[in-house]
């Protein structure tokens, strides 16, 4: 097959408020190569530190997100983009006061196996 529409991406619960419609990936597509997967983070909304196993790209739509990665906080706004590579400690919340939406592409594809997240404390 040469090409796959997606017309109902997998809607993955996520506590927090926050949304995964998951394009491609395992759950919804099967495939473990890459994932993406658009979002949408409620203020308030973050997550424990991860360490993660696979490459991600995070583009992002509305809003902003604040993401502390291997020691530095970085605030990314709308229409900018940023790379994280594997291994990262990484961790990725929305502080402010609008929602956060976004694209996430994760290579090889998201998985809680690949996340390595830390314990919340």
């Amino acid at each position: 097959m040469g090409f796959q529409h997606q017309t109902n991406p997998i809607q993955i619960p996520v506590p927090g408020g926050k949304t995964i419609a998951e394009h491609f990936g395992i759950p919804s597509t099967g495939v473990s190569e890459i994932s993406i997967a658009h979002m949408v983070a409620p203020p308030g909304w973050g997550e424990p530190f991860q360490s993660p196993n696979f490459d991600e790209w995070t583009i992002m739509v509305r809003g902003k997100k604040q993401i502390e990665v291997d020691g530095k906080i970085i605030v990314l706004s709308a229409g900018e983009s940023l790379f994280i590579e594997k291994g990262s400690r990484v961790r990725y919340s929305n502080p402010f006061v609008e929602d956060a939406e976004y694209w996430s592409v994760c290579k090889p594809a998201f998985s809680l196996d690949l996340v390595n997240r830390e314990p919340e404390v």
